[in-house]
This record gives C-alpha cells, sequence and structure tokens, in this order.
C-alpha cells in the first residue's frame, strides 16, 4: 500500500500548488483538507467499491438517481488522462536526454540568450574615473579596466539554464494559447511511446510480484533523499526552507478562495478520491478486508510524502533565489513547470550527473505510468458497464483504441502551446470537476441512501464497532465535509478569475473553451436523472423517490456475504451490467 501512496500528484504537483500558492501558507488548508474532507471520502469510496465489487458507474445502483456522477467521475478521469500522459512523455525526453556526457540544461549553450546565466549578472554600478565617480553599464566598465564600487552593483534577471533548456528546448514555448505553432516531433514520439507502454502492459493485465512492489515503492524515497540531501547543502537552501515551512511564507494567500480550492482539489488528485478509480481498484478487495486501516494509512503516508517532496525541490528553490539574487516566490516564472526546473538544476549539481538524472526520470516515469494504468482501467471497466459482452469478446481491440483515440486527443498538448493547453485541463477539469462529483457523491450516499444505513454495510465488511468510533466519521459525512466543499466550491466560483501560466494570460476564449470542458462533464448528471425518472413508473412524485431507493440488485456481489438484510437481493451475476474486471489491481500507484 506504500506504493500505492507515492505518484506524480506528490512530486510534481503539490510542489508547483504550494510554490504558487504561498509556499509553507499553503500547508495549512492542505492539512485540514486532509483530515475533514480526503480522509472520510476516501475511506467513503473505498468501503463503497469493496462492499458492491462494482465499479464506478454499476456502483450507483445504489441511488440511481445519481448514476450520472459516476459518468461525470469517468469523464473527468479521461480528460486528465490525456494530459497525464503528457506530463509522462516530458520524463520520457528528459530520461532520453540524460544520455549525455554533460546534461544539456547544465549550463548555457548555444540554444540560450543573454539572460542565461548560473550566477549573477552585473547590468550597471558605481565606478571611479579619474577623479569623478561616474555611474555606467557592465560593458562600459568592463572595456575601460574600471572596478565596481562595492554596494553600487545592479544585477540583471537572469534565468537558469534549465528553465531557459525547458522553455526553448524541451517544449518550445510559444507566446501564449493564441500561437499554436508546430507539433513538437519528439514529444510528440514520446506520447506516442508513453501510450504503447500504457497499452501494452493493458493487454496482458498488470501482475506484479512481491519484489517489484517494494522496488516501486521504496525507489522514489532513495532518489528523493538524495535530492534533499544535495539540495540542503546547496548554499541559500535555507530561505527555501523558510518559503517552505518558515517566516517567509505569504500568509494572507489564505484570504484567497483560490488556495483553498486548490488545496481541496490536490488532496483528491493524489488520493484519487472523486474520479472514479478508487471505486474501481477497491471493487478487487475482498469482501472482509479492512478498508478503515487502508484509508488511514494510505493517506497520511500520501500526504507525508508530498510534505517529503517539498522539502527536497524548495531546499532547491532557495538555492536558485541565493544565486539570482531574487526572492524564493519570483526564481520560476511559473509553478506548473517547476518539477522540469528545479528537479534538472539539482541533478546537474550531482556527482555523475547523467546518471543520476536517469535514475530520477525513470522513477518520475515509473510513478506517471502506474498511475495511468489505473485510470485506463476506469475506462475500461467503464465500457464493460456498458457492453459486457463486447469486452469479453474484444477486450484488446477497445483497450487500444482507447489507447490511440486519447493519443489523437493528446496531440494539442504537445505544440508548441502545448503546456497551456495541460495548464488549462489541470486548472479545470482537475479542479472545479472534481468538487462537484465529490459534493454530490457526499450528499447522495449520505443524506439520501442514509449515512446510518450506509455505516450498517460497512460494519457488514469490517464488524461492529461502537458509537465512539463512529462519531467523527458521522461529523463529517453528515455535516463538515459537504458544508466545507460547498463552501470552497461556491467561493471559488464568486471569486473566478481567469487562468493564468506564469506571467502569461489566457485569451477569452481559452477560458471559454475551459468552461466548457467542465459543462461536457458535469451535464451528464441531470440527463442521467432525468432519464431515470421518465424510465421509471407513477406519477413525479412516484418516480422521483424510486429513483431514490437502491436498485433491486444493490448489495454485496457475493450470496455468502449478503446476510439477513440483503438475502433477497436479484442475483447480479444475471445481470446484464455488471462488470467483469479484466485487470488485476494488485498494485497500482497512486496519483
Amino acid at each position: 500500500m506504500v506504493g500505492y501512496a507515492v505518484g506524480l500528484g506528490n512530486v510534481w504537483r503539490f510542489p508547483y500548488l504550494t510554490y504558487q500558492n504561498g509556499g509553507g501558507a499553503f500547508l495549512i488548508p492542505y492539512t485540514l483538507m486532509l483530515a475533514l474532507a480526503g480522509l472520510p471520502l476516501f475511506f467513503m469510496e473505498c468501503s463503497l467499491g469493496q462492499f458492491a465489487s462494482l465499479g464506478p458507474i454499476s456502483v450507483w445502483r445504489i441511488l440511481p438517481l445519481f448514476q450520472g456522477v459516476g459518468i461525470t467521475m469517468v469523464i473527468i478521469s479521461t480528460f486528465v488522462a490525456i494530459y497525464y500522459n503528457v506530463i509522462i512523455a516530458y520524463a520520457l525526453y528528459y530520461l532520453f536526454a540524460s544520455f549525455q556526457k554533460v546534461l544539456p540544461w547544465s549550463d548555457c549553450f548555444s540554444w540560450a540568450d543573454q539572460l542565461c546565466s548560473k550566477t549573477r549578472l552585473v547590468s550597471d554600478c558605481n565606478a571611479t574615473l579619474g577623479r569623478e565617480i561616474i555611474y555606467a553599464n557592465y560593458s562600459f566598465i568592463t572595456s575601460n579596466n574600471l572596478t565596481c564600487i562595492n554596494g553600487t552593483m545592479k544585477y540583471k534577471p537572469v534565468q537558469f539554464p534549465s528553465e531557459q533548456y525547458w522553455n526553448k528546448v524541451a517544449l518550445q514555448r510559444s507566446s501564449g494559447l493564441d500561437e499554436t505553432g508546430n507539433i513538437v516531433w519528439y514529444l510528440a514520439l514520446c506520447l506516442l511511446l508513453s501510450w504503447m507502454i500504457v497499452g501494452a502492459a493493458l493487454f496482458k493485465g498488470i501482475k506484479s510480484s512481491g519484489k517489484v512492489v517494494y522496488f516501486t515503492a521504496l525507489f522514489p524515497y532513495v532518489i528523493l533523499l538524495i535530492l534533499l540531501v544535495r539540495g540542503a547543502t546547496l548554499e541559500g537552501a535555507l530561505d527555501g526552507i523558510e518559503y517552505y515551512i518558515g517566516r517567509q511564507s505569504n500568509i494572507t494567500k489564505l484570504m484567497e478562495a483560490e488556495v483553498w480550492k486548490d488545496a481541496a482539489t490536490q488532496i483528491f488528485y493524489s488520493l484519487s478520491v472523486a474520479w472514479g478509480g478508487l471505486v474501481a481498484l477497491s471493487s478487487y478487495n475482498k469482501f472482509h478486508n479492512n478498508c478503515y486501516s487502508d484509508a488511514i494509512l494510505v493517506c497520511v503516508t500520501n500526504c507525508a510524502t508530498s510534505v517529503f517532496a517539498g522539502f527536497a525541490i524548495f531546499s532547491i528553490l532557495g538555492h536558485m533565489a541565493f544565486v539570482s539574487e531574487r526572492p524564493v516566490s519570483e526564481v520560476v516564472d511559473s509553478g506548473f513547470d517547476l518539477a522540469f526546473v528545479a528537479y534538472p538544476e539539482a541533478l546537474s549539481k550531482l556527482p555523475v550527473s547523467p546518471l543520476w538524472s536517469f535514475l530520477f526520470f525513470f522513477m518520475l516515469l515509473l510513478l506517471g505510468l502506474d498511475s495511468q494504468f489505473a485510470t485506463i482501467e476506469t475506462l475500461t471497466t467503464t465500457i464493460q458497464d456498458i457492453y459486457p459482452a463486447v469486452m469479453k469478446k474484444l477486450r484488446i481491440p477497445v483497450t487500444l483504441g482507447v489507447c490511440i483515440l486519447l493519443f489523437l486527443l493528446g496531440l494539442i498538448c504537445v505544440t508548441q502551446a502545448g503546456i497551456y493547453w495541460v495548464n488549462l485541463i489541470d486548472h479545470f477539469c482537475a479542479g472545479w470537476g472534481i468538487l462537484i462529483a465529490a459534493v454530490l457523491e457526499i450528499i447522495g450516499i449520505i443524506y439520501i441512501y442514509g449515512g446510518n444505513r450506509f455505516i450498517e454495510d460497512i460494519e457488514m465488511m469490517i464488524g461492529k464497532k461502537s458509537r465512539s468510533f463512529w462519531l467523527w466519521w458521522r461529523m463529517c459525512w453528515f455535516f463538515i465535509t459537504p458544508v466545507l466543499l460547498m463552501a470552497i466550491l461556491v467561493w471559488s466560483l464568486v471569486t473566478f478569475s481567469p487562468p493564468t501560466y506564469g506571467s502569461v494570460l489566457y485569451p477569452t476564449w481559452g477560458t471559454a473553451v475551459g468552461w466548457c470542458m467542465i459543462i461536457f462533464c458535469v451535464i451528464w448528471i441531470p440527463i442521467v436523472a432525468i432519464v431515470k425518472i421518465v424510465k421509471a413508473e407513477g406519477n413525479l412524485c412516484q418516480r422521483i423517490v424510486s429513483c431514490c431507493r437502491p436498485a433491486a440488485n444493490w448489495g454485496p456481489y457475493l450470496e455468502c456475504h449478503r446476510g439477513e438484510r440483503y438475502r433477497h437481493i436479484v442475483d447480479p451475476k444475471k445481470e446484464k451490467e455488471h462488470e467483469i474486471p479484466t485487470v488485476s489491481a494488485f498494485v497500482y500507484t497512486q496519483q
């Protein structure tokens, strides 16, 4: 389960959100969101999937009126799968670029401009010329063999080689979303390779031996520890750590709704809550598995890993700030690309840097691919929900078709404006989309299906518990979590401001596209609800009431687990919509 708790969400997404949301100030809403929203919803979804042994759409037999919530979760997972593999493609590109004696981003080579420098660049200063003190630019000073007077030097804003390499070479970044440019061919090939790896793994099914589990779980910690030790020994590292957990944190950021929204969505992102994947993967658990202890272990380990990765990256940012004589908050233009600027900068300072660079980006590749396997599995089992007979006969062609389709949709993300598209999808779909899904999920299960009824279902799996045991979970499920999420959702919508990528503003049509993606994700909730009500019998009130009751086949999958409470249910084996697991879910590394 430790391997389940580590992924790109910890190593890549958490540090960049912390950076753009005030450093250590972000840890306050992040911790609160873990305790008050992430953990309660994680436990709920683990219990839900394990109890019914169903995927994210079929599991809504519990409340047919809300089956559209499951569809929304799957569509959000689809959008994220598109850009998630682009992040993996970036890691592949850097991995291949590491096969050189000298890392290409270790210095300012032919691709760099005049602002590229690893040290401070003097722009002008005071100097003594004859008996007079003059103020002149540095080129005049050096050409006349003069010396700057101490304390009078002014410096140019510089960019580190790793930052210019990322923007000019890896991305070939354009000026904005309006300037699409060409497809960056080597990124497109890396994207194709990443989808080929995902497809090949899913064709045969993913099975992992114990030794592989230990490797994928512990390997990231070893690499992060090496980077942390190296970062902590660099000059200025303390400034970065202070921005992360100390006096330099921007506490005023806590007054912004966006920070609280980002904290909630990052918890959901890394824990995979409200994505559908958690329900799908927990459906493979044994019925009497202790999902309570699993939830505690995974959530705490996941967030501890994020915080640990933060120490590694902010110590490096402190050094970069020291060298460039800038505040830590201004070292990198955009937080989104932090992992591909700060980490490579640290790697270039290690002995035998190409080897460590290879190992680091190989680690990112492993983390990303394992999470992507889980996401694609969610999509394929959803197709099985709808067409079980087709999937049984044509599983490989359908999986291949899904991978090809998502690859083609992802090509827009490997153009010269690709990073703007990646940021746009992440901002909208991995933001408001999962907040809306989470709010409706908890309202449907706790208030309509019944919170006490749901607790009785859980006790069928983990045994009878005392009232004091359920006190915290009742408080969260019945009041704290839904109210908190609703407040954040409304607050962030009311105070909405258009997305940006660093200092680059998005055009109005770009923001409109983002809202269209959100609408496309959530529109299925009312559509499915209307369809269910139309198909039901009786007058309008009777139809709504019948759609708010569990389906006749809702309950534990195996008859031996049903007990007295579910002895009368229809056998799910005879139900056409029941999904048949196609891929072993033994070890999936979480996002």
